[in-house]
């Protein structure tokens, strides 16, 4: 599957925003403030976004909740239909451009959009790739039982089933091992 550099920055947009969400009543929220909003948007170069407020941070908020939806969908089915409701609110406008020194590329929202719109229409545009190439199983769940972070598996072989070999997947590695060595020694 082809992912060109646009599509890879939302991809990546995408997962950050949802791995943002507290995991449960007692894990802080990455985007507390507006100020992490604010952090979030220059991490991720998001361009034209103009002063950010707290109904930004609302909405934000609301759509994160909607692309988690997106990872969590059973089938293509599922996931479609939460894609094309994202896309749909957001009022896509597809327009090339090339500003800041990228080569040309595609923004599916309209100019002077807000931020939550802005990551609906793009966001929700590279999902939407996956889901049409037949490849929605790749936007996945770790699969560490202390862990649900989102994450896109570009693997060749789809194989991937943790958000990061060196910490989950390490992780859980060891604890098979001791267990399998604890075992051994009866």
């Amino acid at each position: 599957m082809l992912i060109t550099h646009d599509t890879r920055c939302s991809l990546d947009a995408v997962v950050d925003l949802v791995n943002t969400a507290p995991d449960d009543e007692t894990a802080a929220d990455g985007l507390a403030t507006v100020a992490a909003l604010a952090e979030f948007v220059r991490n991720h170069e998001v361009s034209d976004v103009g002063v950010l407020s707290e109904f930004d941070l609302a909405a934000v908020r609301r759509v994160r909740g909607r692309f988690a939806e997106v990872f969590a969908a059973a089938d293509a089915a599922s996931a479609a239909a939460v894609i094309n409701d994202l896309i749909a609110a957001a009022g896509t406008t597809p327009r090339l451009t090339d500003h800041d020194g990228y080569d040309w590329h595609v923004h599916y929202f309209a100019p002077g959009a807000s931020l939550a719109d802005h990551l609906s229409a793009d966001c929700g545009m590279a999902l939407a790739f996956f889901v049409v190439a037949g490849e929605q199983e790749r936007l996945r769940r770790c699969e560490a039982p202390d862990c649900r972070r989102a994450f896109v598996d570009l693997s060749r072989n789809r194989s991937r089933r943790y958000c990061d070999s060196r910490t989950c997947g390490n992780r859980l590695h060891v604890a098979a091992y001791r267990a399998r060595r604890k075992e051994a020694a009866g």
